[in-house]
């Protein structure tokens, strides 16, 4: 059977047997992919601490028939310790690689690849205020998905905005024909935020207001959250960092 090589993000682990992990694994150029990870475990493993989550590494995989065997494992980016000293770093960065676990694979690509590994940096590196990078990392991801969220046009009908309604389950925001009962209320600068936040203009993020952030990030959990059709459970935890 073949052996490749690839750059990868860790996004999740479980333990296997008394020694080994199965790790699940964003790669750059093989999608997600699921593979073994034996001895990890033991104190003595060569490359344990390499395959812990949000680690990159450039790895070398045996093709298995149904997990796929880690061979090496090479850090290209240790991203975890840091991103762990710091509870909001921590929780988003736990919301963003379970966001891209949800991906299906034809939408795992190497654009997605390196949009989750530019974010991980940036909490690490504490650029900017962890939600936002969380918020940024949520909307380009489904950009690139192809749920793009409407922001200067109604996403039901077309007329060109900007409109003062947000409504998730129907692609962003809508004008004031279309809003259904309930629609939550759009205030300028909060659309202006989530523009912000989409085209990655960190100079606009990063001098918005507390109340303004925060009601961009509920739009933004929302807009995920239907369009990844299952919750992101970490986002509960992340809410509390606020």
């Amino acid at each position: 059977m073949p052996t490749y090589r690839d750059e990868v993000v860790v996004l999740r682990t479980h333990k296997l047997g008394e020694a080994d992990r199965i790790v699940t694994l964003l790669s750059r150029r093989h999608g997600k992919v699921r593979a073994v990870a034996k001895g990890v475990r033991r104190t003595s493993s060569r490359f344990g601490a390499r395959l812990e989550p949000f680690m990159v590494a450039d790895v070398q995989l045996y093709q298995g028939r149904s997990l796929d065997i880690v061979q090496q494992a090479e850090s290209l980016g240790s991203y975890g310790a840091e991103i762990a000293l710091h509870y909001d770093r921590y929780t988003a960065a736990h919301a963003m690689v379970e966001a891209a676990d949800r991906l299906n694979e034809a939408e795992a690509t190497p654009h997605q690849y390196l949009l989750l590994v530019g974010g991980l940096r940036a909490l690490s590196r504490g650029d900017h205020d962890s939600r936002a990078v969380l918020d940024s990392y949520l909307l380009r991801a489904m950009s690139l998905s192809g749920w793009s969220p409407a922001l200067d046009a109604c996403a039901r009908c077309g007329a060109l905005g900007p409109h003062d309604w947000f409504v998730a389950q129907l692609g962003g925001t809508v004008c004031a024909a279309c809003a259904p009962a309930g629609a939550a209320r759009l205030r300028p600068e909060t659309g202006d935020l989530l523009r912000a936040l989409l085209a990655g203009e960190w100079d606009i993020v990063d001098e918005v207001s507390a109340p303004t952030a925060a009601a961009a990030s509920g739009l933004v959990a929302a807009y995920a959250q239907w369009h990844l059709e299952r919750g992101i459970r970490s986002l509960s935890h992340v809410e509390g960092t606020r």
